[in-house]
């Protein structure tokens, strides 16, 4: 595996291999890599000749009272589980590499669909993380992109993006695929922030893919949520829970529609969010 930290490094690299022939994919992270990361590696390795794996926490996504300053920074112990799952390009770039001074980055807006739910919670996050997104492929150009179904909003407005800039003509089609969200023996989502989750908040946090499995059940809008209501512990915060159409977030009923079941909430001293795909006729 190589760790390449700068971006002509990276172009220059990616130009020889793609001129020979490979299928370049891409993994973009902020690094505390963890199985649900891995898999998406898998995923690529499978459909791709060569696989880019970048680590660039964004201060562009987070907000003035957010975990920016103590978001987990890992970059050895990542690289080294890279490197053993066959990893090509670690792609570490500093902020000025990826938001160079000398040539500003085009800001991104997420829209209508960035100001609800995560939005709503997180004001600016999806333009910062749609700016990010859309220097990177900038930077690596790749044939196909991997995102985690955890972040379903995130999927969203990737997916957008992406159908606005191809169907325009201003970037070559990408494929993005999504992954399924992985979780541990219990349920509980995989996310880099689990790590600050105490014993005592297990059981709240259990709580909130208990209410999604639940509410899974339901035949309308009305009963899935009742269901998953009722599922969650009152230690949990509930900042949202919803059924929303996977694609424009507006809320929908089961089989109408492909839909997403989503849920925010705070438990200790921690924001989880979690959500499932309900694809199905009502």
């Amino acid at each position: 595996m190589q760790l390449i930290h700068s971006v002509s490094e990276l172009r220059q690299l990616i130009s020889q291999k793609r001129s020979a022939g490979a299928r370049i994919g891409f993994v973009p992270t902020m690094g505390a890599l963890h199985q649900g990361h891995l898999s998406l590696v898998q995923l690529a390795q499978q459909r791709c000749d060569f696989v880019v794996v970048s680590v660039f926490v964004n201060p562009l996504q987070f907000g003035a009272n957010e975990d920016f300053d103590i978001y987990p920074r890992t970059l050895g112990i990542d690289a080294n589980l890279l490197s053993d799952h066959d990893v090509d390009v670690l792609f570490s770039p500093s902020p000025a590499e990826v938001y160079p001074a000398s040539s500003p980055v085009k800001q991104l807006t997420a829209g209508a669909i960035g100001e609800k739910f995560e939005g709503e919670s997180r004001p600016g996050h999806f333009d910062g993380m749609l700016t990010v997104v859309n220097r990177l492929f900038d930077i690596v150009e790749p044939d196909c992109v991997f995102f985690g179904q955890k972040d379903a909003q995130q999927v969203a407005l990737v997916k957008q993006m992406l159908s606005e800039q191809i169907s325009s003509g201003r970037r070559a089609p990408i494929e993005l695929v999504v992954g399924e969200t992985t979780r541990n023996e219990s349920g509980l989502a995989l996310s880099s922030r689990n790590k600050f989750l105490t014993a005592q908040d297990m059981p709240a946090a259990l709580s909130l893919s208990k209410a999604l499995f639940a509410g899974e059940k339901g035949s309308t809008r009305q009963q899935v949520l009742e269901l998953a209501r009722a599922e969650i512990s009152p230690e949990a915060k509930l900042e949202y829970l919803e059924l929303v159409d996977a694609d424009s977030f507006e809320p929908t009923e089961p089989g109408l529609t492909r839909a997403a079941l989503i849920v925010a909430a705070k438990v200790g001293e921690v924001r989880l969010i979690d959500n499932v795909y309900i694809d199905r006729k009502s």
